[in-house]
């Protein structure tokens, strides 16, 4: 894909999608078609928020980041919303550093258009206050899984949650960004990604990520990746 979606329909950001035909061709002359590739920065904590982006394909991590650099995910992002939900509070400045953890594409949009469509009483304002509302019990459902699920459980989430956010079955992953995600060490990643190897649930090397059994992955996993996904699913429908 290299263009912006002709209709809402064919968008694959499952946000836009939702939106009625002529709202999204009121937007289409504003959105801007990018490619994200691993690392890029999204948002830089305290630096201003110039568009929002809405991803087509990938992940965005929104990390904390404390001072002598080591960084824990807090949230993630996909094709079914958008980067960042801070403008929802009325920020004018990120209060996260977001990063492209998974590489992709995305629709970016000038703040200004932003505000301009998702002014209440719009179509965009309900879908926005729908994803705020899951993107969040996504957030409280991560700090539970951190605290009460073992680094195996949580590996098979965040593995899973990757591969529903791109087309295929492979996909880069470092385990850098797998050691923030899970909030471990480098090593304990690699002691888990050799165990799942052994499974045949996955092939990992050289920071590509390829499925072999998603049903063996779903199988390992904790309850807290269906818990979100069927939020997310009542809110926007099936993928």
């Amino acid at each position: 894909m290299s263009a912006v979606s002709p209709t809402a329909a064919e968008c694959p950001n499952r946000l836009l999608a939702a939106l009625p035909e002529p709202e999204y061709q009121a937007l289409r002359p504003h959105l801007e078609y990018l490619v994200t590739p691993i690392r890029f920065i999204v948002f830089e904590r305290d630096k201003p928020i110039t568009h929002v982006y809405f991803p087509l394909e990938g992940a965005h991590s929104v990390l904390a980041i404390m001072e002598d650099g080591a960084a824990v995910e807090v949230g993630t992002v996909g094709n079914e919303g958008f980067t960042t939900v801070d403008v929802l509070t009325g920020a004018d400045s990120a209060i996260e550093t977001t990063i492209v953890q998974v590489p992709g594409s995305s629709l970016r949009l000038p703040i200004e258009q932003f505000h301009a469509a998702a002014a209440e009483g719009s179509a965009l304002h309900r879908l926005l206050t729908r994803y705020l509302q899951v993107y969040l019990a996504q957030v409280s459902q991560s700090v539970a899984c951190n605290r009460l699920h073992s680094i195996e459980q949580r590996f098979a989430r965040w593995v899973l949650m990757s591969h529903d956010r791109v087309h295929g079955d492979r996909f880069q992953l470092t385990q850098e960004f797998l050691a923030d995600m899970l909030g471990v060490y480098r090593p304990s990643v690699s002691l888990v990604a050799r165990t799942f190897q052994q499974a045949g649930l996955i092939q990992y090397q050289r920071g590509v990520m390829t499925i072999l059994d998603r049903g063996g992955l779903e199988e390992a996993v904790c309850e807290c990746y269906s818990v979100v996904r069927q939020r997310y699913e009542k809110t926007f429908g099936k993928p």
